[in-house]
């Protein structure tokens, strides 16, 4: 006898009515019961694998949702999802297809959520493209959907000094000088990633954690429980019996994700300092849900903004400082004070932003990793847009975790096609103080794939180059970078953008304060350049990366695939 459920279930396509006689059968087989079906039937995307330090704990994460799913009445069904690690990824051949893991992450998603046509959704990510690639499919599908993380590392501690692999990457240029014996980097790597989860900084993964969070789509304190706690486990529960709730009510990701939730978004994003990746991230998110996030919005909120935080790479502080201090609720009640935050945005929760920090009583804890509202680090945010010739749709530098010197300056191009030539000419010591380190040809189309440079920057901080040294590319930073880093310069070189057409000792204007990029050459010179200039164009063998550099778009519109 076929299951009776109301016929307005979305599963109801899968399970119910006589003509689904066969569909059962296989769910049978799977040691469904006749009771499992007549439940709502809830997807859970799992990005779990033996590969990412912040997802080898995961399967741990989905059965505490399950449990709470299951508690709730409901009926979870898992899938999985696939997932790159940066730092493994990073400085080789393999970091191309990062930033485009993203899009098959929510093709994914999209896949399984409609082949198998499931009430609702619980994703569980945790690294860099998969929070991001997650959310994407959440406002394609807008079926009631929360999001739950694995949560952010513990940091290291190494001879009384708490560490992450950051001070991994800059150690190399340490032993490079000499600063730092190769014994004491091979105990360093030991140290400091201490066990799961995503890399303890403000980096990719824990920024859209946490944004995941502020937008709504995640239930409070999923950007910063640590993913060691009890508390993680009871979240994913919570999570898991919530989801029920959303189905319930009928409250779907676009009436959570709006424009209040926009703002919300690069509002917390500035405060808190994140990673400049999310300027590629959100405003692909927010595209699912017919919302325009352009890099003027990300530089108009940024001026207004205070930054609130400074976490590792940009300060001493982790995220389990954060957590400590009150999370991202707490920094929501600090920036709400001057009427920062849009408190009467929807969230997962069926509440709004304000009910949400009303009913918790969500304060600081703690000044001195989150500063008040009116003695914050930087009356601006974390994150700057510049333009100019160099940049005339735009590029992108975390300030907050820029050295002062190196707000304003003319520096010396140092112009290379590919990342691994800059870093072998910074290995060499051949870049000194007063130079710009231009990389090109790394863009989304011309990478293709746009990679992470984070070895470079590291690199260059860690011989001692971060306040005289300034590094510009069109392809992308990690998180974890910092230093004079000025990314997504857009157009870029493989579509045609003037940096192509950087010369050996050219000057270069910088000037975050003033939003500035120049090339300081005379239009007549450039008029000259360009009469014999062709872009480059990379013999790419991979299927897969032909068919993403034909599609994708622009850094500045967030490299989505057209």
């Amino acid at each position: 006898m076929a299951p009776s459920k109301k016929m307005t279930a979305r599963s109801s396509k899968m399970t119910g009515g006589l003509e689904k006689a066969p569909h059962r059968s296989l769910l049978s087989a799977l040691g469904m019961t006749r009771e499992e079906m007549r439940r709502p039937l809830i997807g859970i995307a799992n990005a779990a694998n033996e590969i990412i330090p912040g997802h080898m704990h995961l399967d741990t994460i989905v059965r505490a949702v399950k449990d709470g799913v299951r508690m709730a009445g409901g009926t979870p069904m898992e899938f999985p999802t696939i997932g790159v690690c940066d730092g493994l990824a990073m400085n080789h051949e393999g970091m191309h297809f990062s930033l485009p893991s993203r899009e098959l992450i929510a093709d994914s998603i999209e896949i399984m959520a409609t082949g198998h046509p499931f009430d609702a959704l619980v994703l569980v990510p945790n690294c860099d493209k998969v929070v991001p690639g997650m959310l994407m499919a959440a406002l394609r599908l807008n079926i009631p959907t929360i999001v739950v993380s694995g949560g952010p590392m513990m940091a290291g501690e190494k001879d009384g000094k708490r560490v992450d692999l950051i001070d991994v990457f800059e150690a190399v240029g340490k032993v490079k000088l000499g600063k730092m014996g190769e014994a004491e980097l091979d105990e360093l790597e030991e140290y400091a990633c201490p066990g799961c989860g995503s890399c303890a900084g403000m980096f990719t993964a824990n920024s859209m954690n946490c944004l995941s969070e502020t937008i709504g789509m995640a239930l409070p304190g999923n950007g910063t429980i640590p993913a060691v706690q009890a508390a993680r486990i009871r979240l994913a529960k919570q999570a898991g019996m919530q989801i029920m709730e959303l189905l319930k009510k009928n409250i779907r990701p676009r009436d959570i994700v709006t424009e209040k939730s926009v703002k919300n978004a690069v509002t917390l994003d500035m405060a808190l300092g994140c990673s400049t990746n999310t300027v590629l991230h959100l405003p692909a998110i927010f595209r699912e849900a017919g919302l325009n996030l352009t890099l003027a919005i990300f530089d108009e909120i940024s001026r207004k903004t205070p930054n609130l935080c400074r976490l590792s790479p940009a300060g001493k502080d982790y995220i389990q400082d954060l957590h400590a201090a009150g999370g991202i609720q707490a920094v929501m009640a600090e920036l709400s004070k001057a009427g920062f935050v849009q408190l009467d945005a929807l969230t997962c929760t069926g509440k709004t932003v304000g009910e949400n920090l009303a009913a918790s009583g969500a304060h600081v804890r703690n000044y001195d990793v989150v500063k008040p509202v009116d003695k914050p680090y930087a009356k601006e945010g974390g994150i700057a847009v510049l333009y100019g010739n160099l940049a005339e749709q735009g590029a992108v530098v975390k300030q907050s975790a820029v050295a002062p010197e190196m707000m304003k300056r003319i520096a010396k191009a140092r112009p290379f096609d590919s990342e691994a030539e800059a870093c072998e000419a910074i290995l060499g010591g051949k870049i000194v103080p007063g130079d710009a380190v231009v990389i090109r040809y790394e863009g989304p189309k011309g990478g293709p794939g746009m990679r992470e440079m984070l070895t470079p920057t590291s690199t260059i901080m860690g011989m001692g180059l971060g306040d005289s040294v300034a590094l510009i590319t069109d392809g992308r930073f990690s998180g974890g970078s910092r230093g004079a880093a000025i990314g997504h310069v857009s157009p870029e070189a493989a579509s045609g953008g003037l940096i192509g057409l950087v010369r050996e000792g050219d000057q270069i204007e910088i000037d975050i304060p003033a939003r500035k990029l120049n090339l300081l050459v005379s239009a007549e010179e450039l008029a000259e350049r360009k009469k014999t200039h062709r872009p480059k164009r990379k013999t790419i063998k991979s299927p897969f990366l032909k068919r993403y550099a034909k599609h994708v778009s622009s850094a500045a519109l967030g490299a989505v695939l057209d």
